[in-house]
């Protein structure tokens, strides 16, 4: 008897239930909105906005060093540019060949962008000359005016990969063509402060890899929001 009581006061509130909860349960799932609440919505808003968002490094350091031309080139000529520096040298056997590509294809997809420039500074300016380096801008068929090929002084250029910028460069006679040095390229914003994004942990990732398909394409992604700042 009590039993049967029982099953009716708990039918009578599953019935209860069914009547005020289902009809809110299928406008949600009508809507798109089963999975989604306000806690959720203001997670997925936070995420998306931080995604977005490039961290500054700190100011690039300042150089003056001589182009192909024999034209003195700074950070100052860069003021207002969005650009991408790396550290190379032209007798490289090992990872520039790549590292030119990379920039080549970089070079292509913001050609004619007065706001974009790129500067390659070599760490072997005892044979990379201004003569050698716009002979070797002319084989790889650079044709924007805004990327730079730069020597000048050795000590002064070694300070400016590991000191100013820490991207390690360095003599070893061990190793083929004498040098060593990162395939790791600097991105610079209009205001002269080395930008990147943030990896999988958050935690920013200061430069991008010049070898790797994916570190080209994140680049070419960040260039284009800072182009838009």
């Amino acid at each position: 008897m009590f039993k049967n009581k029982s099953y009716i006061g708990i039918s009578f509130i599953i019935l209860i239930f069914g009547i005020y909860a289902v009809p809110k349960i299928v406008d949600r799932i009508k809507n798109g909105e089963v999975i989604k609440g306000d806690r959720l919505d203001n997670v997925d808003q936070k995420t998306s906005k931080a995604d977005t968002k490039l961290v500054k490094i700190g100011v690039a350091p300042k150089f003056e060093l001589t182009n192909q031309d024999n034209i003195k080139i700074s950070n100052e000529t860069y003021k207002g540019k969005v650009y991408v520096l790396e550290f190379f040298f032209t007798t490289c056997p090992s990872i520039c060949p790549k590292m030119n590509l990379s920039m080549l294809e970089i070079e292509k997809t913001f050609f004619g962008n007065p706001n974009f420039g790129i500067v390659s500074i070599t760490i072997d300016p005892t044979h990379d000359t201004a003569k050698v380096l716009k002979e070797h801008r002319e084989l790889l068929g650079v044709k924007s005016s805004t990327w730079n090929f730069l020597t000048g002084d050795k000590t002064t250029i070694m300070d400016l990969s590991n000191k100013g910028f820490n991207l390690y460069a360095g003599e070893n006679a061990k190793v083929n063509g004498g040098f060593e040095h990162s395939g790791l390229f600097a991105l610079i914003d209009k205001d002269g402060n080395i930008r990147c994004r943030k990896d999988d942990f958050g935690n920013p990732i200061l430069y991008y890899d010049g070898l790797d398909k994916k570190g080209v394409r994140d680049i070419q992604q960040d260039i284009k929001i800072l182009l838009e700042e």
